[in-house]
């Protein structure tokens, strides 16, 4: 078959795919080299520099409706090795006129000039020599048009004649991975304590450092068996604290669940607004909103106790610097349960796809658990996991671990290397146990 793109001369058969197919890019050897080609979807691995402003340019078919000469693209890939790539665009179209675009990888630009006239199906954009592994950020820039719009787009086929690595990237949309690729990788610390514990109580510390506090970001303190309590940055106007309990009835939708399944409000603190959430299962929510400050170190502090009816009541509470208090955010009763505390872990996800190319950061000291008989003890293991986007291997920019102030989660941005998972981290014993009055709580 014929090479798509002219680059090559010596490859007996290559099949291009579209962007919106299920299947990858196959792959054949001619007697004198090889040739190595992917497609890579623009829908799940590029990022635009508006972000969430305005009407999103970047849809599932790709780059379209492109007409703002100040905004620009990246698309984010990962290379298994060095080595000499080619590249062009796919699925291509423009409207009228003519356009010039800059493609550019590590400040190596590309100039292309396009035309009505020009191949509709596809361009050639130019070769890169990239000397190291790791992810790669194509920038795809504007510099002139005499039409509307820009041209439409929404595949980067890569190909190289040396290359026998692996590349990894969002492949296709299959479960929504466009949305959930792009979104990055969340990543959990699951705190490793004795089994058979009556635990009634559950303390932790966070910290998000200076700069790593990136809209969309929830930093997740108190994860346990039926819900979690944390922090998350809203917009650039709003942060909240937030505490969800999930109903034992799955559905993704709030309003499908029976009143015998619902969670029932016991009571909430001040300013705390109380509601039902879904699409990641469903439950009742209560979030507060406060203006929290990176670089600070919040606490938090979970009860979880069974009740004679068979139910749970889970009470959460908020200690901010800034305030020197302990405030109640929402006491929820979970029907159907009967148990006190288990599988404790912290967590931190993006939940903008639009923010998947910012890197985001915390940091959790001081983890504690206390029984039901009074006895505090000192949690200082945690094993690191990440969710499916990362055990696809679709995102690799994601860790977690220890450093020198405590447990830390780190995602996003395209720049860090991945921590395996089910790695295993131990931090030293601090035996600072919580000071807490249980009784003068709220």
């Amino acid at each position: 078959m014929k090479n798509l793109y002219g680059l090559f001369f010596t490859i007996l058969s290559v099949t291009i795919v579209s962007a919106n197919s299920n299947k990858f890019s196959e792959f054949k050897r001619s007697e004198k080299t090889s040739n190595f080609q992917i497609a890579i979807p623009l829908a799940g691995n590029a990022y635009s520099s508006k972000h969430i402003e305005g009407v999103p340019v970047i849809t599932n078919n790709g780059i379209e409706n492109w007409t703002d000469a100040k905004e620009y693209f990246t698309v984010y890939f990962r290379i298994s090795k060095p080595g000499n790539f080619q590249f062009a665009i796919n699925d291509f179209s423009i409207d009228s006129g003519k356009t010039e675009l800059e493609f550019a990888i590590n400040a190596i630009a590309k100039k292309v000039k396009i035309n009505t006239s020009s191949n509709k199906k596809s361009i050639a954009i130019g070769s890169w020599n990239i000397k190291k592994e790791g992810y790669v950020a194509l920038t795809i820039k504007a510099i002139s048009k005499t039409g509307k719009n820009f041209p439409s787009f929404n595949t980067l086929v890569v190909t190289s004649t040396d290359f026998d690595g692996k590349i990894d990237y969002v492949p296709n949309n299959e479960d929504n991975f466009y949305h959930w690729g792009r979104r990055g990788a969340s990543v959990h610390l699951n705190y490793q304590i004795l089994e058979n514990v009556n635990a009634e109580w559950y303390y932790n510390e966070l910290m998000v450092p200076v700069g790593q506090d990136k809209i969309g970001s929830y930093f997740m303190a108190n994860g346990f068996g039926e819900g979690y309590f944390g922090i998350q940055v809203n917009s650039a106007e709003e942060r909240r604290v937030l505490f969800s309990v999930w109903s034992p009835f799955t559905t993704d939708d709030p309003k499908s669940i029976p009143e015998s399944h619902k969670i029932k409000l016991l009571k909430k603190g001040k300013n705390v607004i109380v509601g039902e959430f879904g699409n990641e299962g469903s439950g009742g929510q209560s979030y507060l909103k406060y203006n929290w400050v990176a670089g600070n170190t919040y606490k938090f502090l979970l009860r979880g106790i069974p009740q004679e009816n068979n139910s749970t009541a889970y009470t959460a509470y908020f200690f901010a610097p800034e305030t020197q208090t302990w405030e109640i955010i929402a006491s929820f009763s979970r029907p159907q349960t009967k148990t006190y505390l288990k599988r404790f872990h912290s967590f931190l996800e993006n939940f903008i796809p639009e923010q998947g190319n910012f890197s985001r950061m915390v940091v959790f000291y001081n983890q504690w658990y206390c029984d039901d008989k009074g006895n505090w003890n000192e949690v200082n293991t945690a094993k690191f996991s990440a969710d499916n986007t990362a055990k696809k291997g679709y995102r690799k920019d994601y860790s977690g671990g220890l450093n020198q102030e405590g447990f830390y989660l780190k995602n996003g941005g395209f720049k860090i290397d991945y921590t395996e998972m089910g790695t295993l981290f131990t931090r030293p014993i601090t035996h600072n146990k919580p000071n807490i009055d249980f009784k003068t709580l709220p």
